[in-house]
């Protein structure tokens, strides 16, 4: 069984894995004053027994970074894992000055389209693979080199963001784009080796400006999309799909189990009609909110 958790933090995303190998991943972070400590004692009490520690950041945005000098601070960031870039900023905040600082350090592993390393896609006799691949970037792309010069010129990294796939054999197939553009995507949509996807992690937190075009949509066919905290104006819905709105359903943690995946979240008040009730208990403070057969 592994666990992955995606934190309501308001306009920012967050998320944790909890393998069922001796791996431990966080995927970006969004800290304010009201919830660090209780976020990050979490983080610590989740990997306490977890040989390797890695933190993914997919793209130095500050709402994905915002809250990393307290992290690196109370755990420390062994294995900072991020696209090589020259990212820079005309206001440059506390975040992405220790960004830069673990992205150009000794402690920076670069991912890539197909990369592989120990423990992260690869397992020995130490310990078992943590089931993360890299989709995206492709270095040698064009439109990614683009991307990255303009990030270096001081515009938005959005479109440097990788795409990170989660796999366990006979379980979960998740997915997360960072804060990918839709006309970005359209541009890579035949770049990427798309497969099909259990849980789909909405590019830039669910916007319109995000939405992913209907080809990849089409190849990666999610069977839940979980649309994030923007401002509800700016969100796409997914009209025809299933979704769970972190607006809404607040936290949400997913149980991956061997062709199951039960849902819990942290509104008393949140319900989907679409997910079978398996009469599980609640996860410690969070709802049974269903479960989703594989």
């Amino acid at each position: 069984m592994s666990i992955i958790k995606s934190f309501s933090v308001g306009r920012g995303d967050m998320f944790y894995i909890k393998h069922d190998t001796d791996n431990f991943t966080i995927i970006d972070t969004y800290l304010s004053d009201d919830n660090k400590e209780t976020i990050v004692n979490e983080l610590i009490s989740e990997s306490k027994n977890k040989g390797i520690i890695r933190f993914i950041s997919t793209h130095p945005d500050e709402d994905h970074i915002c809250g990393l000098e307290y992290i690196e601070e109370k755990m420390g960031i062994a294995n900072f894992y991020c696209v090589k870039n020259e990212a820079t900023k005309a206001d440059e905040s506390k975040d992405f000055i220790k960004y830069c600082e673990l992205r150009d350090s000794n402690k920076a592993f670069y991912i890539y389209k197909g990369c592989s390393r120990r423990w992260m896609n690869q397992q020995d006799e130490e310990r078992g693979s943590s089931g993360v691949s890299i989709l995206w970037p492709d270095t040698d792309n064009s439109d990614f080199k683009d991307a990255l010069a303009k990030a270096k010129n001081g515009e938005s990294p959005n479109n440097i963001s990788a795409i990170i796939k989660y796999s366990l054999e006979d379980g979960v197939k998740a997915l997360w784009m960072g804060d990918l553009e839709t006309d970005f995507m359209e541009k890579i949509k035949d770049e990427v080796n798309w497969s099909e996807v259990d849980i789909l992690f909405a590019p830039h937190h669910g916007r319109e400006s995000g939405k992913v075009p209907k080809e990849i949509l089409d190849k990666i066919k999610p069977k839940i999309i979980i649309i994030g905290e923007a401002p509800s104006k700016h969100l796409n819905y997914y009209q025809g799909y299933n979704k769970i709105t972190q607006n809404s359903a607040g936290d949400i943690i997913f149980e991956c189990l061997n062709n199951k995946i039960n849902i819990y979240v942290s509104s008393d008040s949140y319900e989907v009609d679409f997910l079978v009730d398996d009469k599980c208990g609640n996860y410690g403070s969070h709802k049974y909110l269903g479960s989703l057969n594989l």
